[in-house]
């Protein structure tokens, strides 16, 4: 491949050949909609981040519950995805392990 035009169509096809690829990734991956959510991490800081520093940890505890009852109750299979929403009940429930582990150390 001596000649410009041999490398300019090498890489033309190369570039083509990735960007479908990243497509097709693109197109089966998604965003991580238990651990983050793209509607809950918009700006600099997190959500739950700003539910914990408004209503405290007792408040964010309850918050975390509320949450744990709302997607392993009646949402779990009447909206979205039943293991999603299993999901994001055990990221909740692991939140309110972690205030209550830090509440613990606090003390």
């Amino acid at each position: 491949m001596s000649d410009k035009k041999d490398w300019d169509s090498f890489f033309d096809e190369a570039s083509t050949e990735a960007l479908g690829m990243l497509k097709e990734l693109r197109g089966t991956v998604g965003p991580d909609m238990v651990n983050r959510p793209p509607h809950y991490n918009y700006g600099e800081i997190e959500t739950i981040d700003y539910i914990i520093d408004v209503l405290d940890k007792g408040g964010a505890l309850d918050y975390c519950q509320g949450n744990v009852i709302k997607y392993t109750g009646t949402r779990m299979f009447t909206k979205g995805d039943p293991v999603e929403n299993a999901k994001k009940a055990i990221w909740y429930l692991n939140k309110m392990i972690e205030l209550l582990e830090k509440n613990k150390e606090s003390s």
